[in-house]
């Protein structure tokens, strides 16, 4: 039987098309003028938001990429929580979702069966029905989901609105894409692999539901562009954001394996899109490389007033061990990501 692995040339959110390629792409679109369109996607934002009434708007997301493992109940399991996350990430709740599947007409169906089970999975943990979805033949396996949630319109985290004195919490560790590109090179540590997995496979559900108790400024996930060039969209023109490099979570392993110049061609995408956007300083390479580094299923990037960040961080480590306070938000400075 062939592996998904053998049939794809990258896997995840590694395989996204590079952010300052995607804005050129943007750029040319029409402009959709509509009231109740409350988010769209010209904000860069995680998802769409259409207002319903005065209490109730919904959300809409679809994401779906190639594989990262080669166990295909686990891409199941992680692709859809890849999915799912944009709902939790602009404050909203999951009510049902649609299968998005790529699958070469070659490779057993067995596997495929795996795929979509692992989905579900993650789906019924979610809260959410699975309500059908798409299918073709193609060259390589790819899976997700389109989704559709329910959220309040005077409650909606956006991904640009932090502000000055925020401070600001990253939920999972960084270095995901790095230890898929070992595992792909076969230069993985068994506990670094089944540590991305794990932090893959898991809904960012629940640290969303301790955030629903605190006010937030503003939210998203860490995904393809890195946690860098996200922090960049958070930004936006009315902040500057500064990180702390002794604070950030990271796979200890993929530390390492960066150290070792083992690195992506979608980081490399990162950084370039970054130059001239942060201010790195003295930052050890193997951090810098954690900070572009292209995450599947990401954690959570938020601001959050200092007044209650500490209480925050030790609502959502219930849930998040890991999690950590990892910045803060000034005005604006020389540059719009400064590490420290």
């Amino acid at each position: 039987m062939m592996s998904l692995l053998s049939n794809c040339t990258s896997g995840g959110c590694g395989a996204k098309i590079g952010p300052g390629e995607l804005s050129k792409v943007l750029a040319g679109m029409p402009a959709f003028c509509d009231p109740k369109l409350l988010v769209g996607f010209d904000a860069s934002d995680d998802a769409a938001v259409y207002q319903i009434d005065q209490d109730t708007a919904i959300v809409s997301t679809v994401d779906f990429f190639s594989p990262m493992v080669d166990d295909a109940r686990s891409f199941g399991r992680i692709a859809a929580a890849n999915a799912l996350s944009d709902v939790y990430s602009m404050g909203g709740t999951p009510l049902f979702a649609l299968n998005l599947v790529c699958y070469p007409e070659r490779m057993e169906l067995d596997a495929l069966g795996e795929i979509l089970l692992g989905g579900a999975e993650k789906i019924q943990e979610a809260g959410a029905v699975l309500c059908g979805g798409h299918s073709i033949y193609d060259k390589e396996p790819k899976y997700g989901l389109a989704v559709t949630g329910r959220l309040d319109p005077k409650r909606i985290w956006r991904n640009n609105t932090p502000a000055p004195g925020d401070q600001l919490i990253l939920t999972k560790p960084l270095g995901i894409g790095i230890v898929m590109a070992a595992l792909r090179g076969e230069m993985a540590d068994e506990q670094a692999v089944q540590a991305a997995i794990s932090s893959m496979q898991r809904l960012n559900k629940y640290a969303a539901e301790k955030m629903h108790s605190f006010p937030i400024s503003a939210c998203t996930d860490i995904t393809g562009f890195g946690l860098l060039a996200h922090a960049r969209e958070m930004a936006g023109e009315a902040t500057s954001l500064v990180l702390y490099s002794s604070e950030l979570p990271y796979i200890p392993q993929a530390y390492t394996y960066a150290g070792d110049y083992l690195i992506t061609a979608a980081a490399q995408r990162n950084r370039n899109h970054m130059q001239g956007f942060v201010e790195l300083g003295d930052t050890p390479f193997a951090l810098q490389e954690l900070m572009f580094d292209p995450q599947t299923s990401g954690g959570l990037f938020l601001s959050a007033p200092k007044s209650c960040a500490q209480e925050l961080l030790s609502a959502i480590q219930e849930v998040e061990p890991q999690a950590r306070i990892v910045g803060e938000v000034l005005l604006p400075q020389n540059s719009p990501i400064l590490v420290r």
